[in-house]
């Protein structure tokens, strides 16, 4: 029977491994920091989503959250104010879509889409005039809802652009409600 020879590892073939291994963690090392300023920054993380107790917000009033850098305006409406808006036809609104977080950018602005389901007295919506971006204010204009005094838009109790240069509705954000008196947005 013919022998078989084994080679024993030498003391360059260590070196070789050892190298290999040692230029293989030197490049991970290198490449992390560059993948890892890809990542969100810490504070783009924390304004990603927002949680809001509205159990003392009386009815017929609003408060005003910062979400993303943007004032989003909470108010709980009173039943006339949700008549008054369920009233509105949608051939009489500027802009008849909703656009919202919650639902396809060609819904209806009806005040059904404009509130959250089982939570009507509800709104949750961006504070910011669609015209030119300003913050309207609140419980004013000729609809009993917003008035842009920038440029003049009125928005009614849904936040629907009913008057003005404004091109389209104040938008919804993505919220939902994770008790009977906290809001999630984002």
């Amino acid at each position: 029977m013919a022998e078989t020879a084994s080679v024993e590892p030498t003391r360059r073939d260590f070196l070789y491994i050892a190298t290999g291994a040692m230029g293989a963690v030197g490049a991970a090392a290198l490449a992390w920091p560059f993948i890892n300023q890809m990542n969100p920054d810490a504070s783009t993380l924390a304004l990603s989503s927002v949680e809001v107790d509205v159990g003392q917000v009386a009815e017929g009033q609003s408060i005003t959250v910062k979400w993303r850098g943007k004032p989003v305006f909470i108010r709980h409406r009173t039943p006339k104010e949700i008549e008054e808006a369920k009233a509105v036809q949608i051939s009489d609104l500027v802009d008849p879509l909703a656009r919202n977080g919650n639902l396809p950018a060609d819904a209806p602005a009806s005040d059904t889409n404009r509130a959250a389901e089982g939570k009507e007295a509800w709104l949750v919506m961006i504070g910011i005039c669609t015209h030119l971006g300003c913050v309207p204010l609140g419980s004013q204009g000729d609809y009993d809802g917003w008035f842009c005094p920038c440029h003049g838009s009125h928005y009614d109790s849904a936040g629907r652009i009913r008057r003005g240069p404004a091109p389209e509705n104040m938008h919804i954000p993505a919220y939902q409600f994770v008790s009977d008196t906290a809001i999630r947005i984002g």
